[in-house]
């Protein structure tokens, strides 16, 4: 699937997201077209799916993260689905994973304060649909929050 090359390429690639594929060719040794062709060939295959800003919310002035655990009253087929579609539309909600066990969804909202946290909360997620039980986490702080894989 990767080889030593293609590792270096993301490992490079991973580390500084602005290096163009030439300047990626000169710090793994090899010519511009070979590290276009790689990086395109891991794009075609999904191993690359995109480049982006990191945008650092708390620098815009959003100094809270609530990590919010709801189990959901699945009583109706589409509980899951209804949930879902109704939570990514809340702009201050800005991760959503869903699990197997008691917990089945989580969603990481972020609020500029407790007051705009506690609104959020009121106004945007109580209201979302087929909450059986949810369970508030507030971060203190992140330790890490790497994202970049070990290649």
């Amino acid at each position: 699937m990767l080889d030593d090359l293609d590792r270096r390429l993301l490992r490079y690639w991973q580390a500084e997201p602005s290096l163009s594929p030439g300047e990626l060719a000169e710090r793994c040794g090899i010519t511009a077209g070979k590290a276009a062709r790689r990086i395109g060939r891991m794009e075609e295959e999904g191993i690359v799916q995109g480049v982006g800003a990191v945008v650092n919310w708390a620098a815009l002035g959003y100094a809270v993260e609530v990590s919010l655990r709801v189990t959901l009253d699945k009583t109706l087929g589409t509980a899951f689905d209804d949930f879902l579609a109704q939570a990514r539309e809340v702009p201050e909600v800005i991760e959503v994973q869903t699990f197997l066990g008691r917990v089945d969804v989580r969603l990481s909202v972020i609020a500029r304060d407790m007051g705009h946290y506690q609104q959020i909360y009121r106004s945007r997620i109580l209201t979302l649909p087929h909450i059986a039980d949810i369970e508030a986490l507030m971060q203190v702080a992140r330790i890490k929050g790497e994202e970049a894989l070990p290649l």
